[in-house]
């Protein structure tokens, strides 16, 4: 998740770039600036903090937070007034 400044054109810019960043490296929208994708191990997590520490904007805030796949699941969803099921994790060869 990340909290990006925006108030100016270079600053948009750059939050533009990091979003983007996370859409190629396979990440999903999940709400405004936070992002989720599925790893299938703690090697592929560690990979993917160092992408995310290797293209770092210059200002602003970004929070990486690892759940188990027990924790996931066991996430609980709301959308309006609906609760949402459960999501299942994706099979370990899911494409994004």
């Amino acid at each position: 998740m990340f909290d990006l400044p925006v108030g100016t054109s270079e600053e948009a810019r750059n939050a533009t770039k990091f979003r983007e960043l996370l859409l190629d490296e396979g990440y999903e929208m999940a709400q405004f600036s936070i992002y989720v994708r599925f790893c299938s191990g703690k090697e592929q997590y560690q990979t993917f903090v160092r992408r995310i520490s290797a293209n770092l904007p210059e200002k602003g805030n970004v929070q990486i937070l690892g759940f188990t796949d027990r924790q996931y699941e066991n996430i609980i969803r709301f959308s309006g007034q609906s609760r949402k099921g459960p999501r299942k994790n994706p099979g370990q060869l899911a494409l994004f």
